[in-house]
């Protein structure tokens, strides 16, 4: 069985017109100028996508009441879920981490499930409105900001961490996150924007806002903007202390790159080069590449667009990542509160290194990749 014909699309990355035909299961259809995969075809993919979004929307309001996780330590015990847990940073006075971490892994994400459910459900039983036009731009702009996937990383990072301090005990809170997680990035496989796009749109796809000079130019000095402000904020993140850690009163801070070592020379190779390519390796490559980019469509000084567009789509899907660190400092700190035995606090650079990331995520997003072709299609007029 085949999917009805898409026609002809517009390359939202690089404005070539393609033709694409029916395609057949599990089948794709990619850009041929610059390999932007325009639309996936799964058979029954929108039953599945709302079938998963539901059991991920059932399983992330299962992961709220129950023991996330619980930390015994000489004699004493702590345990949390995810909303005692947020309300442990609130109660530490540490609100912009409990919010940022609160909308990151719940909030946003639920929004996102709930938008989904909407549309596909709409999509199976009824005909298209003007609202839900406006559901699915929310639902795409909210996407990069949802990482649950992320946060479940940190969580089993910050286990490892803590795993020679205490013991560590896994509540019914956790599985049911995972499961979450699991079920809402499959719903996201299976979900084809291109096709909901079509229906929503009386067959045509919306058009893209043309690439004019105007156009071009604020996106590059936005990108500029954003760029010298992450580079700012790379300083103070790496600088200061990301958090410190309070052991019978004596108080030891800890940086980013000392946290590495720290791992590093007690043997956690694996989660010291985690959070070392997450943390250090992937804000700086997205400051050098963006700037790089930036500076060549400028001056128009592209000699390669094929491998240009191939590093822009990796430091744009890997960016959100580096959260790992910030996630792993908010978990320690809601878990680890033990009084003047044990306790963890967040130090300045965790706030300052949350803006990087996001600084540099809506670097990504300004930058327009059509410049990195734009000099390509002068040449060949």
């Amino acid at each position: 069985m085949s999917a009805p014909p898409l026609c002809n699309i517009t390359c939202p990355q690089c404005e070539a017109n393609v033709n694409v035909p029916a395609l057949q299961n599990k089948q794709r259809a990619v850009c041929p100028r610059c390999g932007y995969t325009l639309s996936i075809y799964h058979r029954n993919d929108m039953p599945a996508s709302l079938a998963l979004s539901l059991s991920a929307m059932i399983f992330l309001v299962l992961s709220l009441p129950f023991n996330f996780l619980s930390f015994r330590a000489n004699g004493q015990q702590n345990s949390i879920d995810l909303p005692g847990g947020l309300n442990v940073l609130v109660e530490q006075d540490y609100v912009t981490l409990a919010v940022i971490t609160g909308m990151a892994t719940l909030v946003l994400p639920g929004l996102v499930l709930t938008g989904l459910i909407i549309l596909l459900s709409c999509r199976l039983l009824t005909t298209p409105s003007p609202w839900m036009k406006t559901l699915l731009r929310w639902v795409e702009w909210l996407m990069p900001w949802s990482m649950a996937e992320i946060f479940l990383l940190g969580t089993l990072v910050s286990l490892i961490k803590i795993t020679s301090l205490a013991d560590i005990a896994i509540g019914l809170s956790f599985y049911a996150f995972v499961l979450f997680s699991v079920c809402m990035s499959a719903a996201l496989f299976y979900f084809d924007d291109t096709r909901l796009k079509l229906w929503l749109h009386n067959g045509e796809l919306p058009q893209v806002t043309p690439l004019t000079p105007h156009v071009a130019s604020l996106s590059i000095q936005r990108t500029w903007a954003l760029l010298f402000t992450a580079l700012i904020l790379y300083i103070p993140a790496n600088a200061l202390p990301i958090m410190s850690t309070e052991l019978f009163g004596s108080s030891e801070p800890n940086t980013i790159m000392g946290g590495v070592i720290s791992l590093w020379e007690s043997g956690s190779y694996p989660v010291a080069m985690v959070i070392f390519v997450a943390s250090i390796v992937i804000p700086v490559a997205k400051l050098v590449v963006l700037a790089r980019l930036t500076y060549a469509v400028q001056f128009k000084e592209l000699t390669n667009p094929g491998r240009q567009i191939r590093y822009y789509r990796f430091i744009e899907f890997i960016g959100r990542w580096s959260m790992i660190d910030v996630f792993v400092v908010a978990i320690l700190v809601a878990l680890i509160q033990l009084g003047s035995t044990l306790a963890i606090h967040p130090g300045p650079a965790a706030l300052a290194f949350c803006a990087l990331v996001f600084i540099t995520m809506l670097a990504a997003m300004t930058f327009d990749s059509r410049l990195i072709w734009q000099q390509r299609k002068d040449s060949d007029l």
